[in-house]
């Protein structure tokens, strides 16, 4: 299968570029937050997020050099995903991400905290500095969705009544959000149209709820090596993604089996039984397989070249990690 870092070619150099300038970013002030640093861009991350950013830049500029207010605008794309992964790792109390120890496994949950705090604190100065006042509204209410996102998810542990339409909102929120809102910023920066600017925020919207629902549908199709952390996490946690809000629909008694929260012996496994019986992973297919549809339609607006189609290489990708 096709890599994710592949994909990147016509934004590699740029990339490179990117995580040695994050390392020097971020860790400049403290030697703890140079050690958080380089374990955290130094940890195998995908980088999609700033690939997408700068790969919409190229697209946008094919007259001309992407200017460094483009590059600045990765970065902190980069920085607020970092961010929000530092606290989620806290709040979640995961020891793994990405197959590497977490922050706070190693350094402690305060240093983990101050560490997502600085990040959120720094990226909101280098957007403040890029003298924007759009874009610095669009990445702005990003920070407000991630903590949104994670506090929803937090309130609706275990809630057997959730709708797909809520768990799809959950997913904006903590993940499309950064996606949709920095590729329509990496347009504003280019000066495209406004409606074209639209079109580039529904493209990352529509790649960023696929994204989600794919790393959910792994969640019960992968084993804990190729995901990085221990698999059916979601689940046991009482974070009800897309396969069992499905697999819900079909067989009522996983409600009660997730309502008194796996208490009892067996209950687990008598609930994974019913999800892998169900239609639950296959339905969660379809909805991503049409929200990748969606994003690469959206594409359309932009002239023909190499960097749109890496954009449409890596959003047929994301449907690709599921086989």
């Amino acid at each position: 299968m096709t890599s994710a870092t592949s994909l990147f070619a016509p934004v590699e150099a740029d990339l490179r570029t990117l995580a040695d300038s994050l390392k020097q970013l971020v860790g400049n002030r403290h030697p703890i937050l140079y050690a958080a640093a380089e374990h955290l861009f130094g940890a195998g991350g995908k980088r999609i997020r700033p690939a997408i950013v700068l790969l919409i830049s190229r697209a946008t500029m094919l007259e001309q050099d992407i200017t460094p207010r483009h590059r600045r605008l990765a970065e902190i794309t980069e920085m607020i995903h970092t961010a929000s992964l530092v606290h989620d790792d806290v709040v979640d109390e995961s020891e793994m991400r990405r197959g590497v120890p977490t922050v706070h496994s190693l350094f402690g949950s305060r240093i983990a905290v101050l560490a997502g705090d600085f990040l959120f604190a720094q990226s909101s100065w280098y957007l403040a500095n890029l003298d924007n006042l759009a874009v610095v509204k669009l990445l702005s209410e990003v920070i407000m969705d991630l903590a949104t996102g994670e506090i929803q998810q937090g309130l609706n542990s275990f809630d057997a009544t959730i709708s797909i339409e809520a768990y799809l909102q959950k997913s904006y929120y903590k993940t499309a959000s950064l996606i949709a809102n920095s590729a329509k910023a990496a347009g504003l920066i280019s000066e495209v149209s406004e409606e074209t600017a639209e079109h580039l925020y529904a493209f990352g919207r529509y790649f960023g709820l696929a994204y989600q629902i794919v790393d959910d549908i792994l969640d019960f199709t992968s084993s804990s090596d190729t995901l990085g952390k221990p698999a059916f996490s979601d689940l046991k946690s009482g974070n009800l993604t897309a396969p069992v809000l499905f697999a819900m629909e079909e067989k009522s008694y996983l409600k009660v089996l997730i309502s008194r929260e796996f208490r009892q012996e067996g209950d687990f496994q008598q609930a994974m039984s019913l999800i892998q019986d169900s239609q639950g992973i296959q339905r969660a297919r379809e909805l991503a397989t049409n929200h990748v549809k969606v994003a690469v339609d959206h594409l359309s607006v932009l002239p023909p070249s190499e960097s749109r189609q890496a954009l449409i290489d890596m959003s047929e990708y994301v449907l690709n990690r599921l086989y």
